[in-house]
């Protein structure tokens, strides 16, 4: 292939990334929740004393699976669709992003709902000390997973128009 990879592995590779990233997300948080532990911090709205250079990995993991993605979506809606209907396609290449970006911020509505039982402050409160950011990123991977389990199975049925 003239382009290396094709579209679809491309965004295979993303949401790999994009799970990694979550995962080293959880591990940073929930080292951040036993140093507040630690420290007896975990009832008191104060910074846990960690470096900010913690969310480095995770940004970048995160960053890179953008990139993939970003690029593989674009070249599969722009090389897949037909010539007179490129731009319509590429259009929804970016309402499928925004559809993404809402059903993040919809879980992210939920979660404190489901979790925030009989006096429990949940996974997300407003003093992140007292909360389980961590079991927050470990179900965002999870669901990752799940979404690259049912990616690989519909790529691995899809025939690319144009010839590797």
């Amino acid at each position: 292939r003239a382009n290396g990879i094709t579209s679809p592995q491309r965004i295979g590779i993303g949401l790999c990334f994009s799970m990694f990233s979550m995962v080293s997300a959880a591990l940073v948080e929930g080292n951040r929740l036993q140093i507040a532990q630690a420290e007896g911090l975990v009832h008191r709205k104060v910074a846990v004393p960690m470096s900010i250079m913690w969310q480095g990995p995770q940004y970048f993991l995160l960053g890179v699976a953008e990139v993939f993605s970003n690029i593989g979506l674009t070249e599969a809606f722009y090389d897949e669709s037909p010539d007179g209907m490129r731009s319509l396609c590429m259009a929804f290449s970016l309402v499928n992003m925004s559809a993404g970006n809402y059903l993040s911020s919809l879980i992210l509505s939920l979660v404190p709902v489901f979790t925030a039982r009989g006096g429990s402050p949940g996974w997300i409160p407003d003093n992140l000390n007292e909360g389980h950011l961590d079991r927050f990123y470990l179900m965002m991977a999870g669901l990752s997973f799940f979404n690259i389990v049912v990616f690989v199975f519909c790529a691995m049925r899809y025939k690319c128009k144009k010839a590797s």
